[in-house]
């Protein structure tokens, strides 16, 4: 079966493949190399021509004289700079790279201008000027242009790869640093879900089966979408709805919880994991001492480019109080202090009330950017 090509799809054809010779070309060094003597040439033989007025002696000139300077800036870059600039041992470097061009400065002035170039290219232009002591010093600055400039390049592009690389280690470290700080979340949060669920199957409870059917559900979450970076909101809130629901299983009519949402959630995203920890506090500082007549508030409001989380609970006795005073100086909530730090710098406000009867944490949280 014969296939034809549209003039469109040929077209494509065509471009596909110029990008390609593109690519190979910017991939070549030797091209790259080739490039830039050319336009070394033209632009010092255009700018030495228009000053003399001659553009065909001075592109002789640059040309006879090119083979010595590419030398000299291949010697300095694969050499000199390697084995004594970077490794910082500077003055020695200068005084090989000034010894280096003052014998290439000579060899140019005393030996390719009065036996080659002026016999050759420029004979009536040759004059004893041309061989004093001031024209060397002034070949040598000439030379130092093409030593500066390619020297620049392999310096530029070694600072680009140290920064690059300080750029990978610091992106390598926050991320492993993440990991450990959400690592130190599921064990807490397993630990206490697995307490509730031995307490009601001690007790021969009903709703252990359903202990078991959440946490399943959490368990999915904190395994496969908490691992990325972003989920979206809804999922995260659905986590916490679980998680309320495993709670008021446990504690049933003495502990009364309200859970409110305002605003929509479709299409925003949020760190995972990062609202629970405020809600597990709540039951695990505020109520866990069972006492009667306990309260847990969590609100939830959501705007274009806020989330506003407000979580409060009561201190139900002695023990509650001291728990809260822990959670407000201990691991916990530095853990999710440093977190939002490393998610959400300057992105976030946090604010703790802790009042002799009520804890309260806001979070503000800006979502503009995820």
């Amino acid at each position: 079966m014969e296939v034809k090509l549209s003039p469109a799809s040929t077209l494509a054809a065509g471009s596909t493949w110029s990008l390609t010779d593109v690519r190979n070309i910017t991939h070549n060094r030797l091209l790259l190399h080739l490039f830039f003597w050319a336009i070394y040439v033209v632009f010092f033989g255009l700018l030495y021509g228009s000053y003399i007025d001659d553009y065909y002696n001075a592109y002789m000139v640059e040309l006879v004289e090119l083979p010595f300077k590419m030398g000299l800036v291949y010697f300095n870059m694969y050499y000199l700079m390697p084995r004594y600039l970077l490794q910082k041992r500077y003055l020695e470097f200068f005084v090989y790279l000034l010894l280096l061009m003052g014998a290439i400065g000579a060899l140019m002035q005393f030996v390719l201008l009065p036996f080659l170039i002026h016999p050759l290219f420029c004979p009536t232009t040759c004059t004893d000027d041309n061989l004093t002591f001031y024209r060397f010093i002034k070949n040598i600055v000439n030379i130092n242009y093409v030593v500066a400039i390619t020297a620049a390049i392999p310096l530029l592009k070694n600072w680009y790869n140290h920064q690059q690389a300080a750029q990978n280690l610091t992106q390598d470290k926050l991320e492993a640093e993440l990991k450990v700080l959400k690592a130190q979340i599921h064990p807490h949060f397993l630990f206490n879900t697995l307490n509730s669920l031995y307490s009601l199957t001690l007790k021969k409870s009903d709703n252990a089966p359903e202990v078991v059917l959440k946490l399943s559900s959490l368990m999915d979450y904190m395994l496969y979408d908490a691992n990325a970076a972003m989920v979206p909101l809804e999922k995260e809130l659905a986590y916490i709805q679980n998680y309320i629901s495993l709670e008021r299983i446990r504690y049933g009519d003495r502990v009364d919880v309200r859970f409110t949402e305002n605003g929509s959630m479709a299409g925003k995203q949020i760190a995972p994991m990062m609202l629970l920890p405020f809600v597990e506090n709540a039951f695990k500082h505020g109520v866990s001492t069972e006492t009667e007549n306990a309260w847990v508030r969590i609100d939830v409001k959501v705007t274009d480019e806020q989330l506003v989380l407000l979580v409060e609970n009561c201190k139900c006795g002695d023990r509650a109080s001291n728990n809260t005073r822990d959670m407000a100086s201990g691991i916990g909530l530095k853990n999710l202090q440093r977190r939002l730090e490393l998610l959400y710098e300057d992105r976030y406000e946090l604010e703790i009330e802790d009042e002799p009867d009520s804890y309260a944490a806001r979070l503000v949280l800006d979502l503009a950017n995820d």
